[in-house]
């Protein structure tokens, strides 16, 4: 069975559709990721429009990141406070990022230009991820491990603006989760991802936020972020395919479901191993996408 998608205009076989959903919605539950940075690019390689990829994930991602917000609500685990500004600053970035995704589409490089992303951020995200997992692992097991420091937050403190955030227990200034949110937000545009690969080490160590509120934050920043960028790139560039939406979220919340189960018998060292291994596999075939010879150098079109 086809169905035709008239965003991407392409026929697709809504079984795949289904199971790529599933397929990252296992690995976004057995690791707690998003999953943005692993479909959009499974998209591409199926042939789905990288345009259509980036707009529809955005809009699946804030489908799935609201049960866990709920949940993170019910047992007080947000910062709604510092949520704001990082909401703020990632609403604005969001624009930012829809203008720089629409000139490089009206000048034909989009497809380059969102392979160069991924392979940047992904190749370095995957190898500082797979180099921290290792050396746990290496660790001799009855070596004491020591509790992470925090680092001083003596200079957001100084910063113009400062107020105390009391669910964070932070006396810092604004202006440092605002241009957080707004580098996060760029992303969420350009490159169709929610942005907790990024947010939630930075959230930890830049901003020094405690680890029990640190997801839930995270993740009620994403559902106002990635809601904009999915109304300015339905709007501006027509790229929010419902219909792929829809049947991405379907297996999604299945997988998601035997994730979370799956991931329980495994260590989290051995879970940041495997995650790491399988982004620097997205990335590898990105990279080589990237560097193979196009069949067709050269494209014939008629000119209206």
């Amino acid at each position: 069975m086809q169905i035709y998608l008239p965003i991407a205009e392409i026929t697709v076989d809504p079984f795949v559709i289904v199971f790529l959903g599933a397929a990252v919605g296992f690995l976004s539950g057995m690791f707690g990721v998003g999953g943005g940075f692993l479909m959009t690019p499974l998209l591409i390689f199926y042939g789905v429009p990288p345009a259509v990829a980036v707009g529809t994930e955005a809009s699946q991602i804030v489908a799935s990141s609201v049960s866990g917000v709920l949940a993170h609500l019910r047992r007080k685990t947000v910062d709604l406070h510092i949520g704001g500004f990082l909401v703020a600053g990632g609403g604005a970035g969001a624009v930012v990022g829809i203008f720089i995704f629409r000139y490089f589409r009206e000048i034909g490089q989009i497809e380059v230009f969102i392979s160069i992303a991924y392979v940047v951020f992904l190749g370095a995200i995957g190898l500082l991820m797979l180099m921290e997992s290792l050396r746990a692992l290496l660790r001799e097991p009855t070596a004491k491990r020591t509790r992470r420091k925090h680092r001083s937050a003596e200079w957001m403190a100084v910063m113009p603006f400062a107020t105390r955030f009391r669910r964070s227990g932070l006396y810092i200034s604004p202006i440092p989760p605002i241009v957080l949110g707004f580098l996060v937000g760029m992303l969420a545009s350009i490159m169709g991802v929610g942005g907790g690969f990024i947010m939630v080490p930075a959230m930890l160590y830049i901003l020094n936020m405690p680890t029990n509120v640190v997801v839930g934050t995270s993740l009620f920043q994403i559902i106002f972020v990635t809601a904009i960028a999915t109304v300015l790139h339905a709007a501006a560039n027509q790229t929010v395919d419902i219909l792929l939406a829809l049947m991405l979220l379907t297996g999604g919340v299945i997988g998601a479901q035997i994730g979370a189960r799956a991931g329980r018998r495994l260590k989290g060292e051995q879970l940041r191993a495997l995650l790491a291994l399988i982004v620097l596999a997205v990335c590898a075939r990105l990279f080589f996408d990237l560097a193979l010879p196009p069949d067709a150098l050269f494209v014939v079109e008629p000119t209206s």
